[in-house]
């Protein structure tokens, strides 16, 4: 489904209309993370006109959310198919869940579906937070694209949507003019890589830094960092580890170096090691560097020699040889498809 570009000329307007959808049981975070993080946009540019965000919903009034909290929905969806043609600048499509008997289900509300395929082509790019790729879906928005979705519903996703290739790991992908982010507070991320593609990195940090965010995670990144991806360890000792190891990734974190810091003999120390852990010390350190190359890779113009140092890869052949273990592709594709900086007002590359 091909999108409007911005005005007639090709320009972007200087005031970016962005429109979210809201709905009974709507996910509240998936609403107030993109609008925040668009208003602190506009504070940190001294231009409250950068974003005007509005929420959109059946009809204009009150809208519960999931967690019991109201929303205010501006305007209605047919009000806004009347009077957003050609000055919609931001689509965003929130998600909704079900308990199920397997786990969580994605809500299909068809008044938002029938929307959004009408609203859609008006939009110089659209987005969805979390279980609002199912709503793009199913709008047939991502027919053809790889898209991502909260890992509790990608499975979900994938089932009712063969034509999609649905990538359960990454806290965002974008496909062209379609971005789709993972739950929760990936929606900050995503909200900030598109503050990125129109005002420039420097602002999406200063606003990353306002919400106190301990980093401004990129794309590529796992839903579950390789620390997150584990259980705290039954001996504090490995979990110390575990963080000196993602604070020193271009030290000596060779098995034998890192017993000697846990006082243990090397064959023991694997041992306890892999208990605490389910895997190696080789590796999760190769695991950990890994996630560290993506970020570089994703969020910088580093050079593949740079990056394979600051990894503690040494060189670049064994970033190589790691991304093709673990991802399966070359640093340069793995930054092609995933890359977030560029000049404001550019698409990444």
């Amino acid at each position: 489904m091909a999108m409007a570009e911005g005005n007639e000329d090709g320009s972007v307007p200087s005031t970016r209309r962005v429109v979210i959808a809201v709905f009974p049981d709507v996910d509240l975070l998936d609403v107030t993370g993109p609008a925040e993080v668009f208003a602190l946009a506009n504070r940190e540019t001294g231009s409250q006109a950068a974003y005007q965000v509005r929420l959109v919903g059946r009809s204009r009034g009150e809208v519960t959310t999931s967690a019991g909290v109201r929303l205010v929905a501006d305007l209605s969806f047919a009000e806004t198919l009347a009077e957003n043609a050609g000055v919609l600048d931001t689509l965003i499509v929130p998600g909704a869940v079900d308990p199920g008997p397997g786990g969580s289900v994605a809500r299909i509300d068809r008044d938002v579906v029938e929307w959004v395929k009408a609203v859609a082509p008006q939009a110089r790019r659209v987005a969805s937070v979390c279980a609002g790729a199912h709503l793009l879906a199913a709008a047939g928005l991502l027919d053809g694209r790889t898209a991502t979705t909260h890992w509790s519903t990608a499975a979900q996703l994938a089932a009712d949507h063969p034509a999609v290739t649905v990538d359960p790991d990454p806290i965002f992908v974008r496909s062209g003019t379609v971005w789709t982010g993972a739950g929760i507070s990936a929606c900050m991320d995503l909200s900030l890589a598109l503050v990125a593609e129109d005002l420039g990195e420097e602002v999406a940090l200063a606003v990353a830094r306002q919400l106190v965010m301990y980093l401004k995670r990129q794309g590529g990144q796992s839903q579950f960092s390789v620390p997150l991806s584990l259980p705290p360890a039954a001996r504090r000792g490995i979990d110390e580890l575990r963080m000196f190891i993602a604070e020193h990734l271009d030290g000596d974190l060779s098995a034998a170096a890192l017993a000697g810091r846990m006082c243990l003999s090397e064959r023991h120390f694997a041992r306890v090691f892999r208990q605490e852990t389910g895997t190696s010390p080789a590796s999760y350190v190769e695991a950990t560097r890994v996630e560290a190359a993506r970020r570089l890779l994703e969020g910088t113009d580093q050079g593949l020699e740079l990056v394979a140092a600051g990894c503690g890869f040494g060189s670049v052949e064994t970033l190589h040889r790691a991304l093709r273990k673990h991802l399966g592709t070359t640093p340069a594709a793995y930054r092609r498809r995933f890359r977030t900086t560029g000049r404001p007002g550019q698409p990444a590359h």
